[in-house]
């Protein structure tokens, strides 16, 4: 079976699922309140520092303040060449790098007090990592890391990766020496699982639209007087094609013709080989129905779930305990 990347857009929200021979493998949802906000980047005042915490709220111009944790803070805030690497944010996560030993170890944890970091009227840019939850704020980071179709650009920090998806010693090998070699001095750059087999000319491409978008973004921060967005990350469409759409998927299937022209156009920027693979969907059959998504969706959400030998689960949350019955 075929596997497929399937988009239902509509006017209140966004569901992509990745079907995988039939099965849904993930599934991602966005609902549109104008205040969608992972990933984003912020120029952000600091305006508490919590020494009993090691963290400290920050305005980044929203309604609630922001939370940044002592780890969350990098080396130019204070010559911190060695905190550790958080990862990649909300991008790639699944995509663990290993380090090609050249700069600043990446992952190796120094200890800082907040207080010896921040303080109170302190301007600083951020990123947000997990979104605001109840009355809580967004938790930020000042590790910026900016997303390409195959490169995870991080301009705090001086590192070379590879994804361990890439199992191939010699395109491993490859793929340092060309990002070694195109690279500007002390950033850092993670090839992406996508880009097994990339030839140099498209790495360094989208290398110089990464360092570019980069350079616009600190422009902006430079000129801006108090907090306020500085950049926008992709709407979830676009990022399902620049994280999802791999070589194993066969088909991209949408249900709107805007969005459909809007991924087209990033595909012709981004990767014009997969133009050819993207489908719009016009059938009256609600997308996800067609392919039994959504049956999918609410078998995962009841509490019996139905087992291949023919017996079933039952899960039932109480006030003290979860009961299963098998």
């Amino acid at each position: 079976m075929s596997n497929d990347l399937i988009i239902n857009a509509r006017h209140h929200e966004t569901r992509v699922a990745l079907v995988e021979n039939g099965l849904v493998a993930e599934l991602h949802i966005e609902r549109r309140t104008g205040q969608e906000l992972m990933s984003n980047i912020y120029r952000g005042r600091v305006v508490r520092v919590l020494p009993g915490m090691q963290a400290a709220f920050v305005n980044i111009g929203l309604e609630r303040t922001a939370f940044l944790y002592v780890a969350d803070v990098h080396k130019d805030i204070l010559g911190l060449e060695r905190l550790m690497l958080q990862g990649l944010g909300n991008h790639e996560q699944q995509d663990d790098s290993e380090s090609n030993g050249r700069g600043p170890a990446p992952f190796e944890r120094i200890e800082f007090q907040i207080e010896e970091l921040l303080h109170e009227g302190q301007d600083i840019m951020v990123q947000v990592a997990k979104e605001p939850l109840g009355t809580k704020g967004a938790r930020v980071t000042s590790h910026i890391s900016l997303p390409g179709r195959h490169l995870v650009f991080m301009p705090t920090v001086n590192h070379i990766g590879i994804s361990r998806r890439i199992e191939d010693k010699e395109e491993r090998e490859r793929l340092r020496r060309l990002i070694e070699e195109i690279r500007p001095d002390n950033y850092a750059f993670i090839a992406r699982t996508v880009s097994e087999g990339v030839s140099k000319e498209k790495l360094k491409s989208e290398m110089d639209f990464l360092v570019k978008l980069w350079d616009s973004i600190t422009e902006r921060m430079d000129k801006a007087t108090g907090p306020g967005i500085l950049h926008r990350d992709l709407s979830i469409s676009l990022r399902a094609v620049r994280d999802l759409f791999t070589r194993e998927v066969d088909r991209l299937i949408i249900d709107s013709r805007d969005e459909y022209n809007d991924i087209l156009s990033f595909i012709d920027t981004f990767a014009p080989g997969l133009r050819y693979s993207v489908e719009l969907y016009e059938e009256p059959e609600p997308i996800f129905d067609a392919y039994g998504i959504e049956l999918e969706i609410s078998r995962a959400l009841g509490n019996k779930i139905w087992l291949k030998s023919g017996g079933y689960i039952v899960i039932e949350m109480t006030e003290a305990l979860t009961a299963i019955d098998v």
